[in-house]
């Protein structure tokens, strides 16, 4: 694809670039998205079954065996040349700094080279205590399937029992990656959103905390979004298409 000419200027012209991404950023690696129909996750299972503290209260071997197989095929997917795409941005042009502000909760970014990443809604592969907070770094029993159920470990400071280590629907966003996130976006001279609905607060305001700060917005995504009008510009293609298209319109100079 041929990217518009004033979207290569706009970055090349960028010393600081954050990438704000979404789902849509890792779907075309074949991870499946929780807002899709087919082949969401929720095509099952409601998020209330899954994804919440009263959830995990109400079963929590349920939820620990399922967010254990979501983590086991997580695993077995690679970075698409989207991810490679932003982890070459750094090395292209005239940028010095590229800080991934994501919501998704793979590794993808960071096994596709990328070295600044902020994780808002946290990351599968992190445990934590339910009870105290404290890490868990033992190695974890994997299910046969989505349905299986396994007890929880322990944590060894309190004995409390270890959860994933993702943000559920009702729950506050770190703090620290939330203001590693919007440290990002504000000190920005380009802001790239990619893969991302919009819709999903508080993140969904980072665009425009990014334009209120003067920032050039591009909105990469095949469809229009409650992103699109906040956006300077609009590419309509998908992150592993578009975005190995822009590294590749910035090395031609």
């Amino acid at each position: 694809m041929v990217v518009a000419r004033e979207v290569v200027d706009a970055v090349r012209g960028a010393r600081r670039l954050a990438v704000v991404t979404g789902a849509g950023m890792s779907a075309e690696s074949g991870v499946p998205t929780f807002r899709d129909a087919q082949p969401g996750l929720w095509e099952q299972y409601s998020p209330e079954d899954l994804a919440t503290v009263e959830a995990w209260e109400r079963d929590p071997a349920f939820v620990w065996a399922w967010y254990l197989w979501r983590f086991e095929r997580v695993r077995h997917v690679e970075p698409n040349a989207g991810h490679r795409a932003v982890a070459a941005l750094a090395g292209v042009a005239g940028v010095d700094a590229v800080t991934v502000v994501t919501q998704n909760v793979d590794d993808l970014h960071e096994r596709g080279g990328s070295d600044d990443v902020v994780h808002l809604h946290g990351a599968l592969s992190r445990f934590r205590c339910a009870s105290c907070g404290a890490p868990f770094d033992a190695p974890v029993a994997l299910p046969h399937s989505e349905t299986e159920r396994i007890d929880p470990p322990r944590c060894e400071a309190c004995g409390g029992l270890v959860r994933p280590g993702v943000v559920w629907f009702g729950e506050l966003l770190p703090q620290d990656a939330w203001d590693r996130g919007l440290a990002a976006v504000e000190a920005a001279d380009v802001v790239l959103v990619v893969g991302t609905s919009g819709i999903v607060h508080p993140a969904a305001g980072l665009p425009v905390v990014a334009r209120g700060a003067g920032a050039v917005v591009i909105e990469v995504n095949p469809r229009d979004t409650d992103v699109s009008d906040v956006a300077h510009h609009r590419v309509r293609e998908t992150a592993a298409v578009a975005l190995p298209a822009l590294v590749e319109a910035l090395l031609r100079g």
